[in-house]
């Protein structure tokens, strides 16, 4: 959601106001209301933010993966699938309102609302082995995860003109040399300021001249920050 953000601000009005009216939802459904006048107006928010939801971050992945084309090395990158723990989630708001409605005494029997898009996963599979991310190395599931970041970060700069600021903590941590040497030259193709912090110079050795060094230490419980040679 937070990718999905980035590109459709109003996205995080529409998911306080569907948490806002599920919680509300769920609570009738702890109590073991039965009435359906009370569940009718929630129903109806549920469904209009949550097919919202729904279609805004499909509009997100479907601008990722087509930034993720653009790299300029073989970095890892992912395929992105948006799945439901109850199947797929029903597309028009009325079908979903309707979905809400008829689900309701499963509902009750459970004391929360099982379908919505709260209930998405996002599934991510290494395009280069066809093996899903969960079943992938550390450092490969690190891979996978900055190219999202780095692919996120190309989509912004295709619809603003310009890339975000990046900051990236411990971002070579498990990836091995050649994994490292591809990222840094992910990010001097793509132009962005990048800030990315480390626990030792030797993780930035194929980075070279391509950016400024500084080293922070502490003293007295006072961060000292200092350029390096």
């Amino acid at each position: 959601d937070r990718m999905t953000l980035s590109f459709e601000p109003r996205h995080a009005e529409l998911s306080l106001t569907y948490e806002k009216a599920m919680r509300e939802r769920n609570r009738l459904l702890k109590d073991m209301v039965r009435d359906p006048h009370w569940y009718t107006a929630l129903e109806a928010t549920m469904a209009e933010t949550g097919v919202a939801i729904h279609n805004n971050r499909l509009s997100a992945l479907a601008q990722i993966e087509v930034a993720q084309t653009d790299a300029v090395t073989a970095f890892p990158n992912a395929f992105l699938e948006l799945t439901y723990a109850d199947g797929p989630l029903p597309t028009s708001v009325d079908d979903l309102c309707t979905a809400l409605a008829e689900n309701r005494p499963r509902d009750l029997a459970a004391g929360r609302t099982l379908i919505g898009p709260h209930r998405a996963d996002l599934i991510g599979t290494f395009k280069a082995k066809g093996v899903p991310a969960r079943d992938c190395s550390t450092g490969e599931q690190k891979a996978l995860l900055v190219s999202l970041i780095l692919a996120n970060a190309r989509a912004l700069e295709h619809d603003f003109g310009a890339p975000p600021l990046l900051l990236l903590d411990e971002v070579a941590a498990h990836l091995d040399a050649d994994r490292r040497a591809a990222l840094y030259d992910e990010i001097s193709a793509l132009g962005a300021q990048a800030w990315m912090t480390g626990t030792g110079t030797e993780l930035f050795d194929s980075l070279g001249d391509r950016a400024q060094y500084l080293e922070v230490t502490e003293d007295a419980g006072t961060s000292i920050v200092k350029a390096m040679q």
